[in-house]
């Protein structure tokens, strides 16, 4: 559990302060918890020790994201991607953060990097079904979706993306059956709120009818 994790960190950065490991564990538990100035703090100590270490840049890239400073983040991330080219992560990480700032070909690129190293997580065919929709191929990206539920069926954010791509594909009647899916799968969740996806869900129920 975290709670380990985060005791063990903080022993092992009290016997040896530059134990990068540790510093990597204690500032991901840190940065799990939205300090990300902390969490950078720590991983600038632990980039003086060990600068080749692709997990370090790659969370390094995660806390600028989380600050919403995307093109720091991307160039930490490809910094990480250039030190282990073949770790999932940081080509789905490179992919979302593509994708927030709206460059679609260069996520697609990096999220199919991702599928290739990892291709049974559900979340990567989603991402692609997103970028797919936004390089104005719906048929590829309804397989994303598809794939997505088929790997995952009770993910309720690849029902919501999933309606609101076939909503704006003309599709109503099956973007109502898959915003039914999505409502259903988000109350089994009971997942913390987002503010986005409250505001994306105003605006669909209505138009779909279902809701309020």
């Amino acid at each position: 559990s975290s709670g380990i994790n985060a005791e063990y960190g903080g022993n092992a950065m009290t016997y040896d302060p530059q134990n990068v490991k540790a510093i990597i564990g204690a500032g991901s538990i840190i940065q799990d918890h939205g300090d990300f100035d902390v969490a950078l703090t720590k991983y600038r100590v632990a980039a003086s020790v060990t600068p080749e270490s692709h997990a370090l840049w790659n969370n390094i890239g995660m806390c600028f994201f989380g600050k919403k400073k995307y093109v720091a983040a991307i160039s930490c991330l490809k910094r990480a991607h250039y030190l282990a080219p073949f770790e999932w992560r940081t080509c789905y990480n490179l992919g979302l953060a593509h994708l927030t700032m709206h460059q679609y070909a260069s996520a697609f690129h990096f999220i199919s990097a991702a599928i290739n190293l990892k291709p049974k997580f559900a979340p990567l065919f989603m991402l692609l079904g997103v970028a797919l929709t936004h390089l104005d191929d719906p048929t590829n990206a309804k397989q994303a979706y598809e794939q997505a539920i088929t790997i995952e069926p009770d993910n309720p954010m690849t029902f919501l993306n999933y309606a609101i791509m076939l909503y704006n594909n003309g599709d109503k009647s099956q973007a109502a059956a898959q915003y039914s899916k999505f409502e259903l799968s988000n109350k089994s969740n009971k997942s913390e709120s987002d503010p986005d996806v409250n505001a994306l869900v105003a605006k669909l129920g209505p138009i779909l009818h279902i809701g309020s």
